[in-house]
């Protein structure tokens, strides 16, 4: 069983268990064991590299020290690039030639909790086989008698230009016939690490961009800003007039767009517009889209009239990547925004995919109120409640029971019922589907209720 890595990485309460500098530290020791066994042989010149990056974060500074000590002394350098997004440290660790990349965030969690990521050297995250050995590493002790000594202990650099790498890497993947020249953008960048990257990107390729959340302070990422509270962005549109609005979280492998009317778009819109242009086109692979149980039921119904299909996973872009790596598909997604643009990208990229759905406007000529209605989006309702335990569902009295009835009333409208645990956060999330809306509230307020005394934070 697990005892360090969730559903991505290592996460939880900075400076609390596991997310301590001792545990980065043995982390790190860990981490460059693995990576060395994996490639006996450096893939740049010289010795063995590991990229570290991170987003924000005041507490950062203290796991990134910890996580490189760890690295250093076991003998391979450790390649620092500060705050980057962490699609621009799996970039980073392929460009750099590296053998593994780290990034130091919490995603979309409040400031003070962190965590950390890592990335296998093609810039994909890694398998469970290769974290269960770094875990394993970690509690045994096997690797404390490794101590390399003299020139054999690893030096560490900073990269001036990874921002800069970063930058044109985002840009490669809007067409070089396009610009943005006349519109305006609005990019809240959630005071995380696309602060510089994501406003630097769309004014160099034309567009006027107003930004917000861009003044990091080490307290400020998520807060009250951001994708995961766009209603300051949204507003900002309707302000200056703008032509489109972006949203990141804190890690910017996210984004939520919203129209020139101001009006949100989630990962299912962004997801559903860009699968059609892509059929369209001819270029999904094996016509198939990769969506998890939480998207809507919408989605399938406008990717089969056009040509298509959606097959579903899990919660969770790292089981979305594992899918499309296994079966050959080149995008895929989540509801809250994490898109895998594969022919640009190894992971989620808030700042490709807003750039993928620019693109799509620009060759459309049509702003996003009119491309959004391609897809129609079915009744659901989904409630989040936060706990204070996790216990199975099982072990809830009356759950199970009341569980059954809700999939009774809203199965034969052609509705479900999904109630799962965060792997990310101290969360229950419930997700109801079908044709009437009133049962939908109905039975979302019935089963948390139940849920409030029994678990409820």
């Amino acid at each position: 069983m697990k005892k360090l890595f969730g559903t991505d990485g290592v996460r939880g309460t900075a400076n609390i268990e596991p997310v301590t500098a001792e545990t980065a530290l043995k982390l790190g020791r860990a981490a460059a064991h693995v990576f060395k066994s994996l490639q006996h042989q450096p893939r740049g010149r010289g010795r063995h590299q590991i990229v570290i990056g991170k987003d924000t974060r005041l507490s950062g500074y203290m796991l990134e020290n910890a996580l490189s000590a760890g690295v250093l002394s076991m003998g391979v350098d450790v390649l620092f690039i500060g705050p980057l997004p962490t699609p621009g440290v799996a970039y980073a660790t392929r460009s750099l030639r590296a053998d593994a990349g780290i990034v130091i965030t919490a995603s979309h969690n409040p400031y003070a909790d962190n965590g950390i990521k890592f990335f296998r050297a093609d810039g994909y995250k890694l398998d469970d086989a290769i974290e269960r050995r770094i875990e394993h590493l970690v509690f045994s002790g096997e690797v404390d008698h490794i101590r390399p000594t003299a020139d054999e202990i690893g030096k560490a650099v900073r990269i001036d230009d990874a921002l800069g790498r970063y930058i044109e890497y985002a840009k490669a993947s809007f067409p070089r016939n396009l610009t943005l020249e006349g519109m305006r953008i609005v990019a809240d960048c959630g005071n995380g690490a696309a602060y510089k990257s994501t406003p630097c990107t769309l004014r160099e390729l034309g567009a006027e961009v107003i930004v917000m959340g861009n003044q990091p302070n080490g307290r400020n990422i998520n807060h009250e800003c951001g994708s995961m509270h766009p209603e300051a962005m949204c507003a900002e549109v309707r302000a200056t007039g703008a032509h489109f609005g972006l949203a990141h979280d804190g890690d910017a492998d996210r984004v939520i767009l919203c129209d020139e009317n101001g009006e949100l778009l989630d990962g299912d819109d962004i997801m559903a517009i860009a699968t059609l242009d892509l059929l369209a086109r001819g270029q999904l692979a094996k016509n198939t889209l990769t969506a998890t149980v939480m998207s809507n039921a919408g989605l399938d119904a406008a990717v089969r009239a056009a040509g298509g299909k959606v097959v579903r996973t899990g919660v969770g872009d790292k089981l979305v990547i594992d899918e499309m790596l296994r079966k050959g598909y080149n995008f895929g997604g989540e509801s809250s925004g994490h898109l895998i643009f594969r022919d640009h990208a190894s992971t989620g990229d808030g700042l490709v995919a807003a750039l993928q759905i620019l693109q799509i406007m620009r060759t459309k000529g049509e702003p996003l109120s009119a491309i959004r209605h391609c897809w129609q989006r079915s009744p659901q309702r989904v409630t989040n409640l936060r706990v204070k335990s996790k216990p199975s569902f099982g072990e809830i009295p009356g759950l199970e029971d009341l569980l059954r009835q809700a999939e009774a009333a809203v199965t034969p409208q052609g509705g479900r019922v999904f109630l799962r645990y965060s792997g990310t956060e101290p969360k229950v999330r419930l997700l109801i589907e079908g044709k009437d809306e009133a049962a939908l509230v109905e039975w979302s307020d019935r089963i948390i209720a139940l849920l409030k005394p029994a678990i409820g934070a």
